[in-house]
């Protein structure tokens, strides 16, 4: 079988130095790419070439930025159906859902091509006493200089877009690391940022292993670290990084609230994807799901009837919901978790069964408040159902975890719309909908070990960008 090959990317050029990287297809195990894998050596090479690019990067006018990333939207476009299918394969994400990521993808990069021609500064008036009269002051954003990005497997293309379109958008030369398992999207962005006129040295992306990674995190050339991951390298790497400035988007155990007056007929289909998109996982997919008392044996039986009905299998076929996950190391350690949660007290009301990297769609309740489904982050086709009597009883219950990015809360109570977001420790509140939803231009990120900083394009050039104060005086 002729396997496809594809070259790193350094400073902007593509090398087919080795095929040392086996990508797999997550269903089928067999191998479906070879990737060239970069050494410690071919990494330090590339943040020469950042450091050498980024005056012309900054140089560059906000009209010939945003026809970079004009391209690049014109280019995924064209190259929709490709992109999908690799994703589909490389990540055992469901087609139907691999096409959503990829119209994600250009979202984000028009997005960006949107919010490069308007990076704004103010004029600040600086009369607030005598000893200041006749001083002008004003400020400007200008890019923060090389950066450094880690993505995750799990969304390899939006992920990626997220931190290479905002770093496009004020010209910040960068290096990615892309995961290793995930590769080919990355690379293929690579591919089309190659066909554009951006200086040399602008972008290297470079598969390699966690180890040879190092210089990503240590190096004092570089001036941000943006990672995506889990949260137990995100703080790692932080200690690690330095001076530079660093942003970490990481894992959570995401709560969905229904209180009495939700409506089934459009919670029910929100939850099913929320709880088992991608396998269940997506840092705010939902794991914890808290019905009210009065609603509980009806929708719990619903819950049970739907879940069961979920088809799993091949992701290349278009009715299926449930793929594979990354792994069958990652589907055995899950396993492991719910046979432990039900050896210690709790119910399985369906799935629960492994064959390999295939683990089926799975509903508890009765779990333990100390044991890992509910208080660590289950990254797979897993959900708990508890249920409420008191609302700010059960908020309350939601911030004991160590974890906040999203939580969703359906009600029609404006009252408790608002308790929730003055009182939920979490990055986002998603009212009449599951903590999943997201849009590309809104701030994303969480609190506590779910992360620092936030992406969202213009939110992420504020972090890739540095202000530049001025101040006249006037004679």
């Amino acid at each position: 079988m002729n396997i496809p090959e594809f070259p790193y990317y350094l400073a902007n050029k593509p090398v087919a130095a080795n095929t040392d990287l086996e990508v797999t297809d997550k269903f089928t195990g067999e191998t479906a790419y070879r990737v060239a894998l970069a050494d410690a050596e071919v990494i330090d090479q590339a943040i020469a070439a950042t450091v050498n690019a980024a005056p012309a990067m900054a140089r560059m006018k906000p009209y010939h930025r945003q026809e970079i990333l004009e391209h690049c939207v014109s280019r995924f476009t064209e190259r929709a159906d490709e992109l999908a299918l690799h994703l589909c394969v490389e990540a055992g994400k469901p087609i139907n859902d691999s096409k959503g990521e990829v119209s994600r993808l250009i979202d984000t990069f028009k997005v960006a091509a949107e919010e490069s021609v308007r990076i704004n500064g103010e004029v600040q008036n600086l009369e607030i006493s005598k000893r200041a009269d006749g001083y002008r002051g004003m400020f400007k954003r200008v890019p923060i200089g090389p950066c450094s990005f880690i993505s995750p497997f799990n969304f390899p293309l939006n992920l990626t877009a997220h931190k290479v379109a905002p770093a496009l958008a004020t010209g910040c030369p960068f290096i990615l690391k892309p995961a290793s398992r995930t590769p080919i999207g990355a690379l293929i962005i690579g591919e089309i940022l190659a066909e554009t006129d951006l200086p040399d040295g602008a972008f290297s992306i470079l598969p390699c292993s966690r180890d040879g990674a190092d210089l990503f995190t240590t190096d004092e050339r570089l001036k941000l670290l943006s990672f995506t991951g889990s949260p137990q390298v995100g703080w790692e790497l932080k200690k690690k990084a330095g001076k530079k400035k660093v942003v970490l988007e990481l894992g959570g155990n995401a709560a969905c609230v229904l209180d009495h007056d939700t409506d089934l007929s459009i919670a029910m289909p929100r939850l099913l994807f929320g709880s088992f998109y991608q396998s269940g996982q997506s840092c705010v997919g939902v794991q914890r799901i808290f019905i009210h008392a009065s609603r509980y044996e009806e929708t719990k039986a619903q819950l049970i009837k739907e879940t069961t009905a979920l088809k799993s299998g091949n992701p290349q076929d278009d009715d299926t919901f449930i793929g594979p996950m990354i792994s069958e190391q990652e589907a055995t350690r899950l396993d492991e978790w719910i046979q432990s949660a039900c050896a210690s007290g709790a119910t399985l009301l369906c799935g629960g069964k492994r064959d390999g990297a295939m683990l089926e769609a799975t509903l508890l309740e009765g779990v333990p408040a100390d044991h890992p489904l509910t208080t660590e982050e289950a990254f797979g086709p897993v959900a708990t159902l508890q249920p409420f009597d008191d609302y700010e009883d059960c908020l309350a219950e939601i911030n004991q975890s160590d974890f906040g990015i999203h939580a969703g809360i359906f009600t029609k109570d404006i009252d408790k719309i608002m308790y929730a977001w003055d009182h939920l420790e979490v990055g986002g509140v998603i009212i009449n909908d599951v903590p999943s939803w997201r849009v590309d231009n809104m701030p994303y990120g969480g609190v506590k070990d779910s992360g620092l900083g936030r992406e969202g394009i213009r939110f992420a050039i504020e972090d890739m960008t540095e202000l530049r104060n001025l101040v006249i005086k006037t004679w």
